[in-house]
């Protein structure tokens, strides 16, 4: 495609009226398909299993910790098993009588050597549906140029679907460029760059070339891929209407957002890694999430074909062009509804593991700060506050050494504090608030906390409420286990702010919920 033809199919963006996504409609019943979905954590898959739901097929949903999805929107109508794609023998009797595979997983934050670990998920998904004779595999791959180097991250994308193409069950590749949507990585990406920056020094592929599209139109191929005939076997190219400069695709989010343009100056000196690096400390995406997502801009990323037309037809009303998908995206932002977020992606070097219980401690070396009080505010007026945590209505405690120690997190490559939340007044287990993970939540009672900023040891901070008498008994722990000498030393660094940051925060809790006790 040349310049100009890109620059013609630029503009033929649409100007349609914003409307609400069009409901799924139930399939007739011979439609209807057994569905494996692995990645029902992440961004995509969190908001597939609803609309598959809704479709009429019947779901389950893979998952290395299922009460991770304990409480998500669609968990009572899909069936939740655990699994390892690690771990062929824990997928056999996910797979068994499944007719089609979401493979929706990426490790699009692990560190180390990730090919090798997506590649051995890839052969372990295509063993386990050959073996249980799935009719349909379906992956998620990402919108790359033929012949040119590609970044590791991408490249690992290709080798997966390749992988998949050749497991002997027929399978559709769907290769995407960059997904606009609220909750999306790529979205927060352009979203905090340009409204953060009043100019803008980038790299010199900002010129390059892409084709955003709207996370709804990838919803739309994922859903009706299930349903595809059995002899349809290949990559299929997708992507919006619209072919812009990364330039213009920023640019067109500040129109949307009634921001004024920015100059932009590419930089020839600005490689990839030191762009993510620049995207760590200006945005909430952490920098292992950046790398990949800025290795995939290196070339001009469009769709060459479209033969996925012939297979899965538009939506009726036509693709989503990319503004009015940043208006979309803006709408759910303002509103709170996000289904999925990247936020709930595992950051690779984040500790994992669940707090030891206190018998467990014994011999190891166990720093606490632990702060209790009674209010005559009811049970329920403490968990409010307690449940509401983080994000917008920030930690009840000491703003400016919280934002110093998030600063600090995010210089070292850490998660920082702009993860927020995913929703402002509900948790559920493995959600994200700011830094942490919730590890543990027993609705009305214990909110358990899990540190995922760098830290030189293992962090958790829990809070729990209890009747006493007219009134509640609130208790604060935080429980640090620190990894050698320099761990030891930085929590007695850290002991003086400690004192200062925990009391406050229990009394402005017990304060706030005598504000607003019922």
């Amino acid at each position: 495609m040349s310049g100009g033809e890109r620059s013609s199919a630029a503009r033929r963006s649409r100007s349609a009226p914003l409307a609400p996504e069009a409901p799924i409609a139930l399939l007739p019943e011979d439609e209807r398909r057994s569905v494996l979905v692995t990645g029902a954590t992440g961004y995509i898959g969190g908001r597939l299993i609803p609309r598959l739901v809704a479709a009429g097929h019947r779901v389950r949903a893979l998952a290395r910790d299922p009460g991770r999805l304990a409480d998500a929107s669609w968990a009572e109508a899909a069936e939740v098993v655990r699994g390892d794609l690690e771990a062929p023998s824990t997928l056999a009797a996910a797979f068994e009588g499944r007719e089609v595979v979401y493979h929706l997983v990426h490790a699009m934050s692990a560190g180390g050597d990730f090919r090798a670990a997506e590649l051995e998920q890839a052969r372990n998904v295509a063993a386990a549906a050959r073996a249980a004779g799935v009719r349909r595999i379906v992956y998620l791959s990402g919108l790359h140029p033929e012949g040119e180097p590609l970044s590791k991250h991408l490249a690992s994308r290709v080798a997966v679907g390749e992988t998949l193409l050749a497991s002997g069950v027929p399978t559709i590749v769907l290769e995407a460029g960059i997904v606009i949507g609220s909750g999306s990585a790529s979205f927060e990406m352009i979203r905090h760059l340009t409204e953060v920056l009043p100019y803008m020094p980038a790299p010199r592929w900002v010129r390059n070339f892409v084709q955003p599209i709207a996370v709804r139109d990838v919803l739309h191929y994922l859903v009706r891929a299930a349903t595809v005939p059995d002899d349809v076997h290949g990559a299929f190219d997708i992507g919006g209407p619209d072919v812009l400069r990364y330039g213009q695709v920023m640019n067109g989010y500040a129109l949307e957002a009634g921001l004024p343009q920015r100059p932009i100056a590419p930089l020839p000196v600005l490689t990839p890694w030191l762009a993510s690096q620049w995207v760590n400390l200006v945005t909430p995406v952490p920098r292992a999430i950046a790398m990949p997502l800025i290795g995939s801009l290196l070339h001009d990323c469009v769709v060459e074909e479209h033969r996925i037309d012939a297979v899965i037809p538009p939506p009726p009303d036509g693709l989503i062009g990319y503004r009015q998908a940043v208006r979309l995206a803006l709408v759910r932002e303002r509103s709170g509804d996000i289904e999925s977020s990247w936020r709930s992606a595992t950051i690779e070097g984040a500790p994992s593991d669940p707090l030891p219980s206190d018998p467990k401690w014994s011999g190891s070396t166990v720093f606490e700060d632990a702060r209790e009080r009674v209010t005559d505010a009811s049970p329920e007026a403490v968990w409010r506050v307690i449940e509401s945590i983080g994000g917008e209505r920030g930690w009840y405690s000491v703003p400016l050494l919280w934002s110093v120690r998030g600063l600090a997190d995010r210089v070292a490559g850490g998660v920082g504090l702009r993860r927020g939340r995913r929703d402002p007044d509900r948790l559920r287990e493995g959600d994200v608030v700011d830094w942490w993970r919730v590890e543990r939540i027993d609705r009305g009672r214990l909110l358990r906390l899990r540190a995922e900023m760098r830290v030189p040891g293992r962090a958790w901070i829990e809070f729990e409420v209890t009747t006493r008498g007219t009134g509640a008994h609130y208790r604060q722990r935080a429980v640090f286990l620190p990894s050698g000498l320099s761990g030891r030393l930085y929590w007695w660094a850290l002991v003086p702010a400690h004192l200062v940051i925990f009391d406050v925060m229990a009394n402005r809790i017990v304060a706030a919920a005598e504000g607003g006790r019922r």
